[in-house]
């Protein structure tokens, strides 16, 4: 990569409850304002190696480090430490229910920056300059859990986008969203890494990792880390897919022949100004 990594991790193990494992023997880095893809099936462990560099969860095996420093329970402990990473890391849950929790969407915009300390007028700077850029002025005044499911997203990323961080980790930002909004959304996450922030996306949807990735990263249904590279050298590896169950056999007949090819879903167009 050629910099110093802001994400190592080195053999990282994580289970849940002691019992059902979601991470095995996990080595990766991440570099600052890389545009990374966590490619994998669901059930691989793509939203919890999110969890892990977003520091909430833990490993039971292994090590992690962000910034140059260990990111354990422990270190979280110390007010400045955690202070200093919570303010550079943001996280958008795949689902925006899980996310949103205020009263208004004002509120829930501003949140971050009040945990900041910021004045009142940066806070008030930081949410409208939030809202525009989202579009979404007129949900101001607006229940969150109200909203559809397209103007839940883009409150939560408007939450995240008001805290300023250098790091944007990204689950499935793309699920359940209308093609409209889809198309929003993937060029959003190319103009962030455009203007210097880090950005990594778990998903397992191949037609976009080209769009927001320079670096895949690909997990196993196994839970291991079985591949990285650029997204052609991946996205043309057919047996990789086709063992990480990122695609499919088509079987079809012709005349008394059958036969079957790999198959994917037609590949998506994307028009950044519709």
């Amino acid at each position: 990569m050629g910099k110093e990594p802001i994400f190592e991790l080195e053999g990282v193990s994580f289970t849940y409850d002691g019992r059902v494992t979601a991470l095995r023997d996990v080595s990766l880095a991440v570099a600052a304002r890389e545009k990374i893809a966590l490619l994998g099936a669901n059930g691989s462990g793509k939203s919890t190696l999110l969890m892990i560099l977003a520091g909430l969860y833990f490993p039971a095996l292994g090590q992690v480090r962000a910034f140059g420093n260990p990111l354990t329970e422990e270190a979280l402990k110390d007010e400045s430490f955690a202070f200093s990473f919570r303010r550079k890391v943001g996280l958008l849950f795949q689902d925006p229910d899980v996310q949103l929790f205020s009263p208004t969407v004002w509120d829930e915009v501003a949140f971050a920056p009040l945990q900041l300390g910021l004045d009142q007028a940066e806070v008030v700077s930081r949410v409208e300059e939030a809202l525009r850029l989202l579009r979404i002025e007129s949900l101001r005044d607006r229940a969150p859990h109200r909203l559809s499911e397209g103007e839940k997203k883009k409150v939560a990323i408007a939450s995240i986008l008001s805290l300023h961080p250098e790091v944007w980790l990204l689950d499935e930002p793309t699920a359940g969203l209308d093609p409209r909004t889809e198309s929003w959304f993937l060029d959003f996450i190319c103009q962030l890494n455009e203007v210097g922030h880090t950005v990594i996306t778990a998903t397992h949807d191949l037609d976009a990792v080209d769009l927001i990735a320079d670096r895949i990263y690909v997990l196993s249904e196994e839970n291991r880390l079985i591949a990285q590279g650029t997204p052609q050298e991946i996205l043309s590896d057919q047996e990789l897919l086709l063992r990480c169950n990122l695609t499919h056999e088509h079987r079809h007949r012709h005349a008394r022949l059958e036969h079957a090819h790999p198959h994917r879903h037609p590949e998506r167009h994307i028009h950044p100004h519709e």
